[in-house]
């Protein structure tokens, strides 16, 4: 139950399995052809163009249905979308749409990054992406305001397992569901992935092609594997980038987590710190230095720190060490600063403390998190046993506590969430071309356990595995991980099964000034 916000190039949180038999129409993953007919107002809309981001896209409102199972029913809602043309029309190959992680994070400006960083993809495709229903330029949904969202995960210590602490987390819980139902407009059942892909396909539509191919990091691999199920003669070429295990649902998915943090935390942070203690001084073993965050930890659950105005507990500290864990260059280096700063803040320059300060100010977004329980909520039957979870997060907790503690957290709101009428959507593979996926072995949100189920559920897919901990692997200094996916997208070359690209070496210490 743990949902981290992404800090590199392709940022998820999140991110990051579901999956119940559903009261709307199929079960099973459904083709297009048995969906409703689509009213003109949206399948006959005209994208207005403007300039964003810029200059660097263009971006447009996109209108689609609220319901795509009634289409025809209520006020509709508006996603925005975005795109960068190809350079050459006479030489495009097609279009690439993307999506962004979490869920929860906005792709609309993504497609400038990509083409920045690709030449040659952003020669070769009409490059497209949009916000997600629910988020940034699109319809937003509302839960808490900030100060709430900040209480679920800042409140007390989170590994405090007495019965006063957890009353408090399932009252808190209970709090922030009741403002997502008041505050949301009714439009809670209808952020799931599989009404996601139906704006999709429109936009697919509205651009005037048959197929699109597809680029996806973290919680977008979900979607990329359910719109190319249920779209599958939309489809051309596909690539999931630390795939988010769909074969199990978000209960099992989140709940696997906290121990794929804790195992990057453990065998590459530590190792990597204690080999810097020259320059952050938390000691010269693993073990040495994992004492040293525990103590700090400690000082920080018996008496919180002010940092220019931003007040710093345990579990913010924890916040730091999973945001960390993502992305190996910058990451470690941030937190290593962070601990250095915390344990004698008065020896800090001014702006290296508001720096850390705005840095440890919010765990998460309060919009962000919004959508985010919105999708991992309401797309699964999550159990409803108190006593459960109550005995599931101790155990998380004691085994992997970096991530674990805030497991009770999650699963007190999802627990709570209006029950789910979001279908079942099977992916096998069935009719799609191979699919190339890219997953790291220590990624700490797409565990690579988990990518390896999927990778199996996904027939015909060929797995690139990377032997380090990043999560993204394309376009994050990875050359061998970024041929693979370029000599893909733009000649349709895979490998014959099955293979391996080394890892991005570790980096040095930060400059300290």
């Amino acid at each position: 139950m743990q949902l981290i916000r992404k800090t590199s190039r392709w940022a998820a949180a999140v991110a990051c399995g579901m999956l119940a038999a559903a009261a709307l129409p199929g079960a099973a993953a459904r083709a297009a052809d048995s969906a409703p007919p689509v009213p003109d107002r949206y399948r006959l809309q005209k994208l207005d163009w403007q300039s964003c981001s810029g200059g660097e896209l263009e971006c447009a409102p996109m209108a689609v249905p609220r319901d795509w199972y009634h289409p025809g029913a209520g006020p509709g809602l508006t996603v925005e979308v975005s795109r960068h043309r190809a350079a050459d029309p006479s030489k495009r190959r097609g279009v690439l749409m993307m999506a962004a992680g979490g869920p929860g994070a906005s792709g609309l400006k993504r497609p400038a990054t990509l083409t920045g960083l690709s030449p040659k993809l952003a020669a070769a495709y009409d490059v497209v992406s949009f916000d997600q229903r629910g988020v940034g330029a699109s319809t937003n949904v509302v839960c808490s305001d900030q100060d709430k969202v900040d209480a679920l995960f800042t409140s007390g210590d989170l590994r405090d397992r007495s019965p006063r602490a957890i009353d408090a987390t399932f009252d808190r819980a209970r709090d922030f569901v009741a403002d997502c139902e008041r505050a949301s407009g009714g439009l809670l059942p209808y952020l799931t992935t599989d009404q996601a892909v139906h704006d999709m396909d429109l936009y697919r539509s509205l651009l005037g092609v048959d197929k699109v191919s597809y680029y996806g990091p973290s919680y977008a691999t979900v979607l990329g594997a359910y719109y190319a199920t249920e779209f599958p003669r939309r489809v051309d070429r596909v690539v999931l980038d630390s795939t988010v295990d769909f074969t199990r649902g978000w209960e099992s998915f989140l709940a696997g987590q906290p121990m794929s943090f804790q195992r990057r935390f453990e065998q590459d942070f530590l190792p990597w710190l204690a080999k810097n203690d020259a320059a952050y001084h938390q000691g010269r073993t693993p073990a040495e230095a994992e004492a040293s965050y525990e103590r700090l930890r400690a000082a920080l659950r018996d008496r919180p720190l002010d940092l220019d105005g931003t007040t710093v507990t345990p579990n913010q500290l924890d916040v730091a060490a999973t945001n960390a864990m993502y992305t190996a260059d910058g990451g470690f280096q941030t937190l290593a600063a962070q601990l250095v700063l915390l344990e004698d803040p008065g020896a800090a320059s001014a702006d290296a403390r508001r720096t850390a300060a705005q840095q440890l100010r919010h765990s998460m977004g309060a919009n962000f998190f919004a959508d985010f329980t919105a999708v991992t909520c309401g797309e699964t039957p999550w159990k409803r046993d108190r006593r459960y979870w109550v005995n599931e997060s101790a155990q998380a907790t004691r085994v992997n506590p970096l991530a674990g503690a805030r497991e009770l957290t999650f699963a007190a709101i999802c627990s709570n969430w209006p029950r789910t009428r979001a279908p079942q959507i099977e992916v096998t593979g069935k009719g799609l071309p191979p699919v190339l996926m890219l997953n790291s072995t220590h990624d700490p949100a797409a565990y690579y356990e988990g990518a390896l189920r999927a990778h199996r559920a996904l027939a015909g897919s060929r797995l690139i595995t990377v032997p380090d901990g990043d999560h993204g692997q394309f376009q994050n200094g990875n050359a061998c991980a970024d041929a693979h996916v370029e000599d893909y997208l733009l000649d349709g070359a895979l490998p014959a099964q099955d293979t391996g690209c080394p890892g991005v070496p570790l980096p040095g210490p930060a400059a300290r000034g």
